[in-house]
């Protein structure tokens, strides 16, 4: 009896070393508030970058370019979130955008172009071939006309500068397409050895569309806000990301981010950003480091 009790103390003390030791030794913990403070622990200094800010505009899409003084837009939210970017860009001191793009006439990503179109010089407008009947796409054709400016469509495989960025045109959608979300432009920005991957709302067929030696990104700009209709295992791999960035509304009826993209973005040990749960994103590289902010706030800031 005496020996089983032993055997016994030292089973139980062993377990417990056990796991102590598996706790000591477990992978550092990749909740955002850990990935945040060990991303800004190596701060950009270099006084040339590239600032990518995926602003936080609920269940919809806005991303801000920077380089140089050469501002690009892609996309600019819900039709409510125009004002407010049109304050934010102001506070910014921003007065003209070398290059802004709708990426396919879905109000979420359509609805504030008006807005922009209204309050400030844009040397060039990129959109998709695709007409739709909606008041929100014809509100941007009457500013457009009110201007005095035309609507260009890119065509794939180009590419323009953004300050010292490359931005390259990897597909553009036609009205051939069944689903709006798969007319999206997809966009390549390269600054030196970081590269961003924008895919709009391309579903998994735009993937496979896409030339894969053209796809190799440090940071992905997750489709569809996280939808299960993209970024598949496969095109996941090709693209190989360090980062992504999920561009998505809190508690949103969709239920988006799809629990499948983010266990896949997981299983890759991608660091992974949400504006519902991290608000506006702030990417800055020098070419080289990079560094990741993020601030709980709304476009009136």
């Amino acid at each position: 009896m005496k020996r089983n009790k032993k055997l016994l103390s030292s089973f139980v003390i062993l377990l417990i070393v056990g796991i102590f030791y598996l706790f000591q030794n477990y992978p550092e913990n990749k909740s955002l508030e850990n990935i945040n403070k060990r991303v800004e622990e190596a701060p950009v200094t270099a006084e040339e970058r590239l600032e990518v800010t995926f602003i936080d505009v609920g269940q919809a899409d806005s991303i801000l370019l920077e380089n140089e003084g050469h501002y690009m837009l892609i996309d600019a939210g819900n039709n409510e979130d125009g004002p407010k970017l049109v304050n934010y860009f102001k506070n910014q001191n921003i007065a003209q955008f070398d290059y802004v793009v709708g990426t396919h006439p879905h109000e979420d990503h359509i609805g504030g172009l008006d807005n922009i179109i209204k309050n400030f010089s844009i040397k060039t407008f990129y959109m998709p071939d695709v007409i739709t009947t909606t008041k929100t796409f014809e509100e941007v054709l009457d500013s457009l006309a009110e201007k005095e400016m035309t609507l260009s469509i890119p065509k794939a495989n180009t590419t323009f500068k953004l300050g010292d960025a490359t931005v390259k045109v990897l597909y553009v959608g036609t009205e051939k397409e069944n689903d709006l979300n798969d007319t999206s432009i997809v966009l390549k920005i390269t600054y030196q050895n970081i590269s961003f991957l924008l895919t709009g709302d391309a579903s998994t067929k735009v993937e496979q569309k896409l030339n894969p030696t053209n796809l190799e990104s440090t940071v992905l700009k997750v489709g569809h806000h996280g939808s299960s209709t993209a970024t598949n295992e496969k095109f996941l791999n090709t693209v190989n990301p360090k980062y992504a960035i999920i561009s998505v509304g809190e508690n949103n009826q969709y239920e988006h981010p799809h629990t499948t993209v983010l266990n896949t973005l997981a299983s890759h040990n991608i660091t992974t950003y949400r504006t519902d749960q991290d608000g506006t994103i702030k990417v800055i590289t020098d070419g080289t480091n990079i560094e990741i902010s993020t601030v709980k706030t709304d476009t009136n800031g």
